[in-house]
């Protein structure tokens, strides 16, 4: 049995559980939450925030930072996997509106 870790989104507060082997990005989407993001794969940017606590490690070799980047704490939280309890600062993290498209039959 694997143990889930914690996210924290600031500055709203959210607590999400993030499962092993699943990006931050990924954990957020799961529990409803929007977070900037566009490629997903640690090369746009879109995602980009500061992590304020907790430590991470990526799913890329070498995402879409600049060694500076990451010595001020810039993460890309597509690529990036929680190894401890995390906290970022992301203030555009939204609530996900729920899918408007009707629900269609499947045959019946």
């Amino acid at each position: 049995m694997t143990h889930a870790l914690a996210l924290v989104i600031e500055p709203a507060g959210y607590l999400v559980a993030v499962r092993d082997g699943e990006t931050l990005l990924e954990a957020a989407l799961r529990a409803g939450l929007s977070l900037p993001r566009s490629c997903r794969n640690g090369t746009c940017r879109a995602c980009l925030c500061r992590i304020v606590g907790g430590e991470i490690a990526y799913r890329v070799e070498w995402p879409g930072l600049t060694a500076e980047e990451k010595d001020e704490g810039w993460i890309l939280p597509c690529v990036a996997l929680a190894q401890t309890d995390v906290t970022i600062d992301q203030p555009d993290a939204r609530e996900a509106a729920p899918d408007p498209r009707p629900v269609r039959s499947r045959g019946f």
